[in-house]
């Protein structure tokens, strides 16, 4: 399957709940779990180098890393020019049951490829509870069609 910025939100809307099952099956891991990742790295080695610091993710973030991907949801589209994702994910109190599920997805797609380019972002998505709310508010609204 081929997603692309034309076809996305009809491949998503077309995924049926046992596509999206082993997202869902993470939720309650996510709920569960207390760390999602840590800091490693900045330490001086045997040499004098030093090893720069990055995050090391938790199973649970690697696992939803590649289920996004094998779904998939993570849409090819120009990211980091989309304000009105970016307004959306930067606010704590913003209510994602308004919002369709390919828009959610949009969302995810930023945190993951953000990620790239700062490390630490999706491990801080999952800190805070926001991929919790982004699949929680996917799983009420494909359990609702």
């Amino acid at each position: 399957m081929n997603l692309n910025e034309n076809n996305y939100t009809e491949i998503i809307n077309g995924f049926s709940t046992s596509d999206w099952k082993p997202l869902f099956e993470l939720i309650p891991e996510i709920e569960k779990t207390t760390k999602f990742g840590e800091m490693k790295g900045g330490e001086k080695n045997h040499d004098g180098t030093i090893t720069m610091p990055y995050w090391h993710e938790s199973s649970i973030v690697s696992r939803f890393h590649k289920i996004v991907y094998d779904l998939p949801i993570v849409i090819p589209f120009n990211w980091n020019m989309w304000d009105e994702g970016r307004k959306m994910l930067n606010d704590t109190q913003f209510n994602y049951d308004i919002i369709d599920i390919p828009t959610k997805c949009k969302l995810i797609t930023v945190i993951i490829r953000s990620n790239r380019f700062s490390d630490g972002a999706l491990v801080s998505a999952f800190e805070t509870g926001l991929i919790l709310k982004l699949l929680k508010s996917i799983k009420d609204q494909v359990e609702c069609k």
